[in-house]
């Protein structure tokens, strides 16, 4: 027992300072995203700390760091907008949808955790991990361009709107003195945040180019935009720091009948499915990095019940960051103590320099964000390209591609069935057979390989059930019997040769396949030859049979 407390003591300093340095980069980030969301700073603030701290206590990872985040936020611009449109003239509802949606999102993120979903993110193949990041990166890029008001034209298709960005780009440096000053100020903070790091990596480096770059906005007198302003511009009243509020208004503004539900259910979906892949890749990734093992499903039920209690309290929702939770590893940070610590050192920072963050210019934000789109942007992705299989090349490309069309659930779920897709027909392709003749005249087929739905075809072209002789074998020894659809191919082979008036004879079976093949008819009890050295495997399509087996070989 004293040897257990010591070394928890002795990694609780290791907690604190890490948790402190998370909380530091968190405010920034939360600030910025929730502008990307297109929602008040405080709600990104509150969420951070609402979420950080419940998945800290109750997650399934230790020292993983969850809070709001751009993958969400991406998403959550349309929602605010339509819901925005939905109110009546001069009254925006978007936020209570927001806060409404949140609530539904955290009640099926907690029902894939009831159910036992999330240890499928194992079934997550690598290319399409890199695309995840690689299309995360682009979205948050292009949002970013909405901070820049002068350069971005209003009520076009979103190529057009990025095209005509960049056509502008070069004009504005030349000819937009606001914008030669937010761009100066950007490439600041860029600057800051790329070279501190190799100065001292001590100091969290966001926010010291934040605090750098509003000293300079404040002291030189710039007339910039600010966090104050931007709020101010958009009808609101300013940062007011204060514990989060229970939101009694989204029973009064959110009328909760079939139309919201139709509304909110499609943006509760994707959200849930974004977050949860998301913190789930993070997870794995945790795991790599401390080789320790996380739980998935726990996790699950801990961020759907954050975003449950964040909906409830005014916070945008979030999931597990992948760049905070990286902070707090390489900090030192293992255990729960770390995310509580930061989430608990964000409270004070709302409560007590809400009037600071105020006058944050958004130049400052923006550098931040895209260095954020730098460090999350795999860029080892272009080097591998010419090294790694076409198909995998494929996946890589789609997935970036379609998280920018759509969004990143979509985008991983295509990419998993693409690459099962690729798997399921690179397979197919692996089933053989050798013929021979024994000496009293039988022919032996020895398959090898998978036989499963995506081979039947190929296994079939095999046997020449016309010209073969009286006497047929087909030994199974080296094959792989995967599915139902290849228990159906044995049965449909049988029953051509006894058509045809010949006899075959079955060899090296499992167990499960012949309980089946018996089942299905008496007559496979002579056709099928028992044998001591049958396989032990089992078929997957019975999980209990599958486990038995395994326990039941010996390494």
């Amino acid at each position: 027992m004293t040897e257990f407390i010591r070394k928890r003591t002795a990694n609780a300093k290791n907690d604190i300072l890490s948790g402190i340095t998370v909380a530091l980069a968190l405010v920034p980030e939360a600030v910025a995203f929730a502008f990307v969301a297109g929602v008040d700073p405080l709600v990104g603030l509150y969420a951070a700390f609402m979420i950080g701290l419940i998945t800290s206590v109750f997650g399934g990872r230790p020292g993983m760091i969850s809070g709001a985040t751009g993958a969400l936020a991406v998403v959550m611009v349309s929602l605010v907008a339509e819901g925005n449109a939905m109110g009546a003239e001069g009254e925006d509802l978007g936020l209570y949808y927001l806060f409404a949606t949140v609530i539904l999102m955290g009640a099926i993120q907690m029902l894939a955790g009831i159910l036992k979903l999330g240890k499928f993110v194992r079934l997550i193949p690598h290319p399409v991990m890199m695309g995840f990041v690689n299309g995360l990166a682009i979205v948050i890029f292009i949002s970013q361009l909405g901070m820049f008001p002068s350069l971005v034209p209003e009520d076009v298709y979103f190529w057009e709107s990025t095209g005509r960005w960049f056509s502008e780009f070069f004009n504005g440096l030349v000819t937009n003195v606001e914008f030669q000053i937010m761009f100066g100020l950007i490439l600041i903070t860029m600057g800051i945040m790329y070279g501190l790091p190799k100065l001292t990596k001590k100091l969290p480096e966001a926010l010291i180019a934040i605090l750098v770059v509003s000293a300079i906005v404040i002291f030189g007198n710039l007339d910039v935009a600010t966090v104050g302003s931007f709020i101010r511009d958009g009808g609101g009243e300013g940062l007011k720091g204060g514990l989060p509020q229970f939101q009694t208004d989204i029973f009064s503004k959110v009328p909760f009948n079939l139309e919201t539900i139709k509304f909110i259910f499609p943006y509760a979906l994707i959200l849930a499915a974004i977050g949860l892949i998301e913190s789930l890749m993070t997870l794995n990734l945790i795991d790599e990095l401390t080789e320790t093992r996380g739980n998935t499903n726990k996790e699950c039920l801990a961020q759907g019940g954050a975003n449950i209690v964040t909906g409830f309290f005014g916070g945008m929702g979030g999931c597990a960051m992948i760049g905070q939770s990286l902070i707090n590893i390489k900090g030192g940070g293992r255990g729960r103590l770390s995310g509580i610590v930061a989430a608990l050192m964000l409270l004070v920072f709302i409560l007590f320099a809400s009037g600071l963050i105020e006058q944050v210019p958004i130049a400052a934000l923006v550098g931040v964000m895209f260095m954020v789109v730098i460090g999350t942007f795999a860029w080892s992705s272009f080097r591998i390209l010419n090294k790694i299989p076409l198909s995998d090349v494929i996946v890589l490309v789609a997935v970036s591609a379609l998280t920018v069309i759509f969004d990143l659930a979509i985008a991983v779920i295509a990419g998993v069935i693409i690459s099962a897709l690729v798997f399921s027909w690179e397979n197919a392709k692996r089933i053989r057979a050798r013929k021979r003749m024994k000496e009293d005249g039988t022919k032996i087929y020895e398959i090898w390989g998978p036989l499963f739905f995506g081979s039947i075809i190929a296994f079939n072209e095999k046997f020449d059930v016309k010209n073969d002789p009286e006497n047929v074998e087909v030994d199974f020894v080296e094959s792989r019997i995967s599915d139902h659809s290849a228990i159906e191919a044995i049965f449909n082979l049988v029953n051509k040769y006894e058509a045809a008036g010949k006899s075959i004879k079955l060899k090296h079976l499992s167990e499960d396949c012949k309980i089946l093949l018996y089942k299905s008819s008496p007559k496979f009890r002579e056709v099928i030859v028992e044998a001591i050295d049958d396989p032990r495997y089992h078929l997957a399509e019975n999980p209990e049979a599958f486990t038995k087996g395994l326990s039941e070989y010996k390494f």
